[in-house]
């Protein structure tokens, strides 16, 4: 397997220089963007921390680099690093209260839900600053014709947005391994199988799961930096609200939640999914996409509640 690994790592690596085109290295972008945001989902996701609010964290970290920019010349290095501290004040003023009395499942999904969409409607509301439902644009990094600027985290060639993005899906699988190993991982498995029982054997409840969420958002929203850097556009109903967040948990199942690779299958499987009802559809047809993501969400926790890869792997295994 490690001999395995090695291999899709290099080919990732010299992937950009065999000349696939601007097209071809934007899609293999794109899907190493969202896996990063997937996997950082579905470290909570896996351990029974169901949230539908991390389009909040996405948000956050998108705007936040755009906004330090564009209103006070602040570098995205600088601005991610503000976006980075509101996710940890957004998710301990979530996280806390609801670990604190206990607000687990279906009530837990509901209030992660909710801030979801209270982002995207005071996104919305601060229009004079964030350009409202219209989306705001970075201001211009490049000058004089220059082709790159670190400080501006702007960057014209794809290939070189290909290795930074690369270097962070890294990282987010590298992270999902520690807790994968760790005692959290264990901790998280058996509060969520008898909360009570596990708070008796010595487990730090609340701070177990706060943990977590810490780390979860803070992954997410570096995801959301990256994409609004490489997109330089944001838009409250592609960066956050309950639509992003929902094609997170789609993407995840889609994928498989307890395999490591599971959520970059998913974000590969999305974004192929949605590049094809593109061309089929065209973009004139609204709702249709949201309407097949969910059916095919219900079809997947129905048929194949382990995932295209996990699926996968029990089958190899079973052989």
């Amino acid at each position: 397997m490690r001999v395995l690994a090695g291999g899709l790592l290099a080919a990732l690596v010299i992937a950009p220089q065999l000349g696939l085109g601007d097209y071809t290295l934007h899609l293999m972008v794109m899907a190493l963007l969202w896996s990063t945001v997937y996997t950082s989902w579905s470290i909570m996701g896996r351990l029974g921390l169901v949230s539908f609010g991390h389009g909040a964290f996405l948000g956050i970290g998108a705007y936040a680099v755009v906004l330090m920019w564009n209103l006070y010349g602040v570098s995205p290095w600088l601005g991610l690093l503000v976006g980075i501290a509101v996710s940890l004040v957004v998710a301990v003023l979530i996280g806390y209260p609801c670990f604190r009395f206990k607000i687990v499942g279906h009530y837990f999904a509901l209030v992660t839900l909710a801030l979801s969409e209270v982002t995207r409607l005071v996104i919305v509301g601060l229009r004079d600053s964030t350009g409202g439902s219209l989306g705001i644009t970075p201001k211009p990094g490049l000058v004089d014709g220059a082709t790159w600027s670190l400080s501006a985290l702007q960057f014209s060639s794809k290939a070189v947005w290909f290795y930074i993005v690369l270097v962070f899906w890294l990282a987010a699988l590298y992270v999902w391994h520690r807790v994968d190993r760790s005692m959290a991982r264990l901790a998280l498995e058996a509060i969520s199988a008898e909360e009570d029982a596990a708070a008796s054997l010595g487990i730090d409840v609340k701070r177990t799961k706060l943990s977590v969420m810490l780390l979860s958002a803070v992954m997410t929203c570096i995801g959301g930096a990256l994409i609004a850097q490489y997109q330089l556009y944001v838009n409250p109903e592609t960066v956050s609200g309950i639509s992003i967040s929902l094609q997170m948990v789609f993407g995840v199942i889609a994928g498989g939640m307890f395999v490591m690779l599971g959520p970059t299958v998913g974000a590969v499987f999305l974004l192929l999914l949605s590049e094809g009802l593109r061309v089929v559809i065209g973009n004139d047809v609204h709702g249709v996409d949201t309407s097949i993501y969910g059916l095919l969400l219900i079809l997947f926790i129905i048929f194949m509640p382990k995932g295209i890869l996990g699926a996968a792997l029990a089958r190899f295994g079973r052989r």
